[in-house]
């Protein structure tokens, strides 16, 4: 008997490397354990037995087919981060698609004070998920520690907070990397700005390969996120998975991964406040191991199986619902 068929239509293939991507490229690993799961930008007849939209904007057209000319076939929106906290709220384009599809799923739960209330019942909650890596060995007392920063330079991710960071930290050893490609020409130039006026405390390090990231990021002392919006940041989860706390700015999306009590938060787009959390995460032992410590509780909402598990859930219920 054949598998019933799913695409997964997203913004951003492979060479994108980014959020969106990685969603995609999971939940399609997850899907194949029962389904005949495909990535693509856009769906192809014969169409597929239910539709996955990554981004309620970007995406808007594919699903808008897909629900007019398969009305009897589920489809499912995925609102990943400026969809959810800026396009729902001002893009027609956004807001049609939040009604045609037949369930939402957020990445974590703060998201859905975003919706509109007639929505909430048809939305799900599907934290993402990252494989655990051994935290890297650290000696006691390390000559230097690095502050890592995981995302591509665009607005959205607020990349200058963590470039003026770089000059106002004081503690020793502490040294800010950002891995990232150039998506915004200006930001790529503040980059080598601040890596030729403060080269002792920052460096651009470019687009890496996901893998190289991961490794890269496991032997950081922390990982900072300055995001104006995010729907759930998945460098977020690869950070708590490998033992690194996070430095977050105080957004929704962020709360809604580490909760309202995280210790990490800053101001968004205060980079004095940023520098002062780098320097006592170096300079104050305790409050380091509280931060590891929350978010070691938090990892355990970040298992592969139980993102898999919910993911096939809901399909699996979507798909019998509609037969």
């Amino acid at each position: 008997m054949s598998k019933q068929t799913i695409c997964i239509v997203s913004p951003a293939l492979a060479q994108a490397n980014n959020g969106n991507w990685q969603t995609a490229r999971r939940w399609a690993q997850f899907l194949r354990a029962r389904y005949d799961a495909a990535i693509a930008s856009d769906w192809a007849a014969p169409a597929p037995a239910l539709l996955i939209a990554l981004h309620a904007r970007r995406s808007a057209a594919p699903l808008a087919r897909f629900c007019a000319e398969h009305p009897d076939r589920p489809s499912i929106l995925v609102l990943t981060g400026t969809d959810l906290y800026r396009d729902i709220h001002i893009a027609p384009d956004a807001q049609a698609s939040l009604e045609r599809a037949t369930a939402l799923v957020l990445l974590q739960p703060a998201g859905m004070a975003e919706l509109p209330p007639h929505l909430r019942t048809k939305a799900h909650v599907i934290y993402q998920s990252a494989p655990a890596l051994q935290p890297a060995a650290r000696s006691v007392a390390p000559h230097r520690h690095e502050i890592l920063m995981i995302g591509h330079l665009r607005e959205e991710k607020d990349p200058r907070t963590f470039m003026a960071a770089a000059s106002r930290v004081a503690a020793p050893g502490a040294r800010l990397l950002h891995i990232g490609g150039v998506l915004d020409p200006a930001l790529g130039e503040a980059a080598e700005a601040a890596a030729a006026a403060c080269p002792a405390r920052y460096q651009w390090l470019g687009a890496l390969p996901h893998a190289a990231t991961r490794q890269r990021l496991k032997h950081a002392h922390a990982m900072a996120i300055c995001s104006r919006m995010e729907g759930g940041a998945n460098v977020i989860i690869e950070a708590v998975t490998s033992g690194v706390p996070v430095l977050a700015s105080d957004i929704s999306g962020n709360r809604g991964m580490l909760g309202d009590d995280y210790l990490g938060y800053f101001p968004p787009g205060d980079a004095a406040a940023l520098a002062a959390l780098i320097d006592r995460s170096i300079t104050d032992p305790a409050w380091y191991a509280a931060l590891q410590s929350q978010c070691a509780a938090r990892a355990l909402l970040f298992t592969p199986e139980a993102e898999q598990a919910a993911l096939l859930d809901l399909v699996d219920n979507l798909l019998h619902t509609n037969k």
